[in-house]
């Protein structure tokens, strides 16, 4: 039976680089930090950086996680200031639900959203 997501793990070709990126992003040092994975908690859920395999190629636009977050416009511009391009802008897709993606410095997809209907007490089972 699924519980629910846990961890979201990003394939990064400069650990240290991005630890460093993480840290400024995401506001906190990792609580966990090996050569071989770095992770940082984010709202009782895990953001995992592993090192990448030589010659990884970019990540697959098929899957994206989003991180919630309270204020997307401020987010989004945010990481883009921080190094991100844009994979897509802003868009509502209804019911005061709103999302954007970026692709992090290290080639992975980082989506956003605002959603004023999720807390994470609605989400345990």
């Amino acid at each position: 039976m699924f519980q629910g997501l846990r961890t979201v793990i990003y394939q990064v070709g400069d650990l240290e680089q991005a630890k460093a990126w993480y840290s400024t992003v995401l506001g906190v040092k990792p609580y966990f930090d090996e050569p071989f994975y770095v992770g940082f908690n984010v709202g009782g859920f895990e953001l995992g950086l592993q090192p990448g395999a030589a010659g990884l190629s970019r990540a697959s636009d098929s899957v994206i996680t989003y991180w919630g977050v309270s204020q997307i416009e401020t987010t989004f511009k945010r990481l883009l200031e921080l190094g991100a391009t844009v994979q897509a802008e802003i868009q509502d897709v209804g019911g005061d639900i709103r999302v954007a993606s970026v692709i992090d410095p290290f080639g992975n997809i980082v989506g956003i959203i605002e959603n004023p209907h999720f807390s994470l007490e609605s989400a345990k089972p």
